[in-house]
């Protein structure tokens, strides 16, 4: 049986998906302009999530082939309190990146009473990651967003049978520790301790080392969920 494909997401914040789906603009996405104090400084804080845009190629598929084999010999403690969920559509990376960001960030967002984003996290709070993945395959009101926010990006959006090599994922701060968020991979990646005022700079130099494995590449955007100021 074919994964279901999803035409892709675009990076840029203004394809207002969240909003669509009912998060309230108190928190909004925003581009990262660069990596140097000055400029994360312009960062509206506190920023609660990262969502970094990156491109797969052979040198990271075989870093996570390395990545996946170390943590099937040490495996890393994740909390219970982090909501994950498998990616098993195609395409659907930025959709995955995005609840990510949310679902782990609830306590300090808010969501319109007939929010479809709130009502899939209460749905699926209890489920396992491949539950959550069945249960995105089968709503409907996720799907049409995410297709119309592709549909309504800055550049057209491609067709749905052409392979896309860009991959979104989330870090989020639970418990004071910094998560990585890949729906293709088998767990959360715990990346040591963070905290509120330090997050945006400790999921940066984690972001730094997917540039620096792929030196030649410049495809890499990182967008931070801030509180709207």
């Amino acid at each position: 049986m074919d994964c279901p494909c999803w035409l892709p997401l675009e990076s840029n914040p203004e394809v207002c998906f969240v909003t669509c789906l009912g998060m309230k603009p108190t928190w909004q996405f925003g581009d990262v302009y660069g990596l140097d104090p000055e400029l994360l400084g312009m960062v509206p804080r506190p920023v609660c999530a990262v969502l970094l845009l990156f491109p797969v190629t052979e040198k990271y598929e075989a870093f996570k082939q390395q990545e996946e084999d170390k943590l099937k010999k040490q495996q890393q403690e994740v909390s219970p309190d982090v909501y994950f969920i498998k990616q098993t559509i195609g395409n659907a990376c930025g959709t995955i990146g995005l609840i990510h960001a949310v679902a782990n960030n609830q306590a300090h967002l808010e969501f319109e009473a007939d929010s479809p984003l709130k009502k899939f996290l209460e749905q699926t709070s209890k489920m396992s990651p491949d539950e959550r993945a069945v249960f995105l395959e089968k709503d409907e009101s996720i799907r049409v967003t995410h297709e119309s926010s592709a549909q309504e990006g800055q550049t057209e959006a491609p067709s749905l049978d052409e392979k896309v090599n860009l991959h979104f994922i989330a870090f989020v701060n639970n418990g004071g520790h910094l998560y990585e968020l890949d729906g293709r991979k088998l767990q959360p990646i715990v990346h040591g301790k963070t905290s509120e005022e330090t997050f945006l700079e400790d999921a940066v130099e984690v972001c730094k080392n997917f540039m620096d494995r792929d030196p030649q590449e410049v495809r890499f955007t990182i967008i931070a969920l801030s509180k709207d100021s």
